[in-house]
């Protein structure tokens, strides 16, 4: 990329900044989300009994809202522009389409990766909080239980959240209309959140799928590979056990084909490439 691609990128992803903040839809869901992480926090047993209780008290809310948050903030974007014509305008001054696609993906990642970093952060607060009438607990139980690990998961899942994201910008260059694209983002956070996991665990059971293969099968899904490095690096024991959460690697590895792919699919399909003509 040239510097006329990246101030281009710059352009695109500023415009989508301040779409989202003059979207009233998109702020109340953003303000859901958050309520809905810090009232786990304060409900639940991990905000009284310290950061590893409370990761795994916000896991499962975070691998089923995050996707549904992603998807809400990025199915329209590119189908629209494609509908309003904003893309033919766009293409008048020589926007590539990686500009374009990285443009839209840095702009409403910032938002939701902001959104979700902030949720997170705010939840975890709660735990010194709440757990303020026992000064000694991170002494006691720094080994197994340190701000540290609440970090990684935070990281994780602002990762996961870029993942998300970028599946869901795949589906809405795909997509020719609003109402196609509603309707691969929801097969696609069906799928997320529980198609490609149920789907495994039925081949598991009927013998389909080798349990010595399960590990990098499970790489495969998105929520699976978060959950597994969640649980490796963020959780690491539970009750004195070491947790197994199939391989870091693979799980890494899945994540990253993920998100390589969507975007990849986005550039590919958001307009047909145009061959520069010479005379």
């Amino acid at each position: 990329m040239n510097r006329d691609s990246f101030d281009y990128l710059f352009v695109v992803a500023t415009r989508e900044l301040r779409t989202v903040a003059r979207t009233p839809a998109l702020l109340a869901l953003a303000a859901a989300f958050t309520v809905s992480i810090v009232g786990v926090a304060w409900a639940g047993s991990g905000g009284g009994g310290g950061f590893v209780p409370l990761t795994l008290d916000l896991l499962t809310f975070v691998e089923v809202l995050v996707p549904l948050l992603a998807f809400a903030f990025g199915y329209r974007t590119v189908v629209e522009d494609r509908l309003t014509g904003e893309l033919d305008v766009l293409r008048t001054y020589d926007v590539s389409r990686i500009a374009y696609v990285g443009g839209v993906y840095v702009g409403r990642g910032v938002a939701l990766v902001a959104t979700v970093v902030l949720a997170l952060v705010l939840g975890g607060a709660l735990v010194p909080l709440l757990t303020a009438d026992v000064p000694t607990f991170l002494a006691i139980n720094t080994a197994a239980d340190s701000a540290l690990r609440f970090v990684r998961f935070v990281v994780l899942a602002a990762a996961f959240t870029l993942v998300a994201l970028a599946a869901t910008l795949a589906v809405s260059a795909a997509a020719r209309t609003v109402r196609t694209a509603f309707a691969l983002a929801a097969v696609l956070a069906a799928l997320f959140v529980l198609g490609i996991d149920t789907t495994l665990l039925a081949g598991l059971a009927a013998g389909v799928v080798p349990a010595e293969g399960i590990a990098g099968l499970l790489a495969l899904s998105p929520n699976s590979a978060f959950r597994g490095l969640v649980l490796s690096s963020a959780v690491g024991v539970v009750g004195g056990a070491e947790v197994t959460a199939g391989s870091p690697l693979w799980n890494v590895i899945g994540l990253l084909v993920w998100w390589v792919g969507s975007l990849g699919i986005a550039v590919w399909r958001v307009w047909p490439a145009v061959e520069d003509v010479t005379n």
